[in-house]
């Protein structure tokens, strides 16, 4: 692979909570367990940080393929979920859901860019065989 960009982040701490940084101080986190899986709740977590992360490239990758095809996208966006259960192996699995929101552009064409974005969005490649990833199309 020709490397075009490398993020570089460090997780620290014991226990339950600890605390993620990037390398270059772009942002620094505190972590904690869920409240869900009897943790504090009182930071983010890995699964919130995949679901921003997800998200964000994905949309990233729904407008390079709308500018490829010379789509205009106003207001789009596009929501991410990630869900953790336990995976029946003594482990636990993660599903994703992306909510896809692009006003002004017909059901069918927008289905279509979100299903050509799936192609290309690093997250959907590193993913796809591993988790379920489902793609909604809506309109708000």
């Amino acid at each position: 692979m020709n490397v075009l960009y490398t993020a570089e982040a460090l997780s620290t701490g014991a226990g339950r909570d600890g605390r993620v940084a990037t390398s270059d101080g772009s942002f620094a986190l505190d972590l904690a367990v869920p409240k869900e899986m009897g943790g504090s709740g009182a930071g983010t977590n890995p699964e919130q940080l995949f679901a921003a992360g997800y998200a964000a490239c994905f949309h990233s990758a729904l407008q390079a393929v709308a500018r490829s095809q010379k789509v205009k996208l106003d207001g789009s966006s596009v929501g991410g979920r990630v869900e953790i259960g336990p995976n029946g192996e003594g482990g636990y699995q993660l599903s994703v859901l992306l909510e896809v929101v692009l006003p002004g552009i017909e059901a069918e064409q927008a289905q279509a860019l979100a299903d050509a974005a799936h192609t290309v969005c690093p997250y959907s490649n590193a993913t796809r065989g591993n988790i379920d990833v489902t793609i909604t199309v809506s309109e708000d």
